[in-house]
């Protein structure tokens, strides 16, 4: 007689990018020990890669892919974990106003999205001649970024990797026709106004975002902690 096959349940959400319905399963015992072993390592050159292999393989292939936005992996991410082992996560916070006092906090995944800001857009006018359209950063761009030492350059390679197409006056450059000595020339050349004002695109873009209102025992005062990006909720 064969053993007869577990049937595993499956759900929906939104993908946050898109707003597309993407339907989704817990994942298997055996997707979840590669992306523990990954964890073990704490090196994101193997986590990151993980995660995406079990987005992947959750999503029936929708999503899970390099290029896809960082938040949009990390909501995907979060939605699955809550289904596969529990939509409740255990949190031990400090409290920020004596920077020291822990509190125990119960998070409902469910109750976490990716939040836009309404001032939010992915187009950017440098000045009357110039516009840019960004596009969000990904899986392999975080990567990428991790081999460089520099903080401040691997600001900018994010930066100049999700300059996505360029418009000069009526003339369009994309991304992909752009050699990197053209695209560091055209980056290097911008104002300090106009730099300030390609990285409010990152300040603003959607990001995975919770408010968590904790009081601290020892004082009684109440504060809000915000919660930002997987790591972050993940404890």
């Amino acid at each position: 007689m064969a053993l007869p096959t577990i049937t595993t349940p499956t759900y929906t959400f939104k993908q946050p990018s898109t707003g597309e319905e993407i339907e989704y399963r817990p994942f298997l015992v055996g997707e979840e020990k590669i992306l523990l072993m990954a964890m073990e390592t704490d090196d994101e050159a193997q986590i990151y890669p993980a995660i995406l292999k079990l987005v992947n393989a959750c999503t029936n292939g929708k999503m899970g892919k390099k290029k896809d936005a960082m938040f949009d992996i990390e909501f995907a991410f979060l939605r699955i974990r809550g289904k596969s082992i529990a939509e409740s996560i255990e949190l031990t916070l400090t409290c920020p106003d004596d920077g020291e006092t822990e509190v125990e906090y119960t998070l409902n995944t469910e109750d976490v999205e990716v939040l836009v800001d309404d001032a939010h857009s992915r187009e950017i006018e440098l000045n009357e001649d110039f516009n840019l359209v960004m596009r969000y950063p990904n899986v392999k761009d975080t990567l990428d970024a991790e081999k460089i030492t520099s903080d401040t350059e691997k600001t900018f390679f994010i930066i100049k990797n999700c300059i996505d197409i360029v418009h000069y006056k009526d003339e369009t450059y994309n991304r992909v026709d752009l050699s990197n000595k053209e695209l560091d020339e055209f980056f290097n050349s911008m104002t300090q106004a106009m730099f300030e004002t390609v990285q409010e695109f990152f300040t603003s873009m959607p990001k995975l975002k919770h408010e968590i209102e904790v009081e601290n025992p020892s004082t009684k005062v109440k504060s809000t902690i915000l919660l930002e990006g997987l790591a972050d909720f993940l404890g």
